[in-house]
């Protein structure tokens, strides 16, 4: 709307210019005028490209930017899932998570069910034959767990800098207390300064307040909580779709 009126004020001001040289400047010198007047409209001219290009190729920046970030933090969530499968907790420090995947392994098991006699209820039953219905789980081997996330790819080696930046995610791990329960929780985040360090501060500063449907809200993007039971991130569900 800003932009807009800018423009139709510009457009004002211009006509009002060439009525004024049309009608006060000498013939002779109207060549001055309007050499000065076309540098003047020029540099007028880009301004008004810029204030309208600019928010658009930000949103272009912002959004690529995001999306590498994002892509990180899923691969920490994949490991820090991965880690409390098999400690059953959660990893705050990266050189220890980093390791943890190049040598941990998965248990694999199967269930199946099962019947056998319930010795108890057949004695109870006078000598007659009684069942009861069991699970048993088998252990079939291991898996290694980073064959079964990342295959044949190193990336969770670098998954604590943030791209693009020389900044490094901010980790923790802990445990959180719910009513008689400790629960594991962890939370992998960066600032959105980080990301944008290179953009116009002004626009920096508003999406540093977004609060949209489809916007990374806030002023961080992060993965996990650390005063709530989620591994969920704070993006919208289009960064997963991509």
């Amino acid at each position: 709307m800003i932009t807009l009126l800018l423009i139709v004020l510009t457009l004002v001001a211009v006509f009002v210019i060439v009525k004024l040289i049309d009608k006060f400047v000498p013939q002779s010198k109207k060549w001055i005028f309007t050499l000065l007047f076309w540098a003047i409209a020029i540099i007028i001219g880009k301004a008004l490209y810029d204030s309208i290009m600019e928010p658009i190729e930000f949103k272009k920046t912002k959004e690529v930017r995001y999306a590498e970030v994002i892509e990180s933090l899923k691969d920490i969530r994949d490991a820090e899932i991965a880690h409390k499968a098999v400690t059953g907790k959660y990893s705050g420090d990266w050189d220890a998570l980093v390791k943890f995947i190049d040598t941990a392994k998965y248990t694999l098991t199967q269930r199946r069910d099962s019947t056998i006699i319930d010795v108890e209820l057949t004695k109870r039953f006078g000598g007659v034959e009684m069942t009861k219905d069991i699970v048993i789980i088998d252990t079939l081997g291991t898996a290694s767990v980073k064959d079964s996330i990342f295959k044949n790819s190193t990336r969770y080696k670098t998954m604590m800098n943030v791209p693009g930046t020389n900044e490094k995610f901010e980790l923790k791990a802990g445990i959180l207390e719910k009513g008689n329960s400790k629960l594991p929780v962890f939370e992998a985040k960066v600032g959105k300064k980080a990301i944008l360090a290179d953009q116009p501060e002004n626009l920096v500063a508003e999406e540093l307040e977004t609060i949209a449907v489809d916007g990374v809200n806030g002023a961080e993007i992060s993965v996990g909580s650390m005063t709530e039971i989620s591994t969920n991130g704070n993006w919208p569900r289009k960064y997963d779709e991509e």
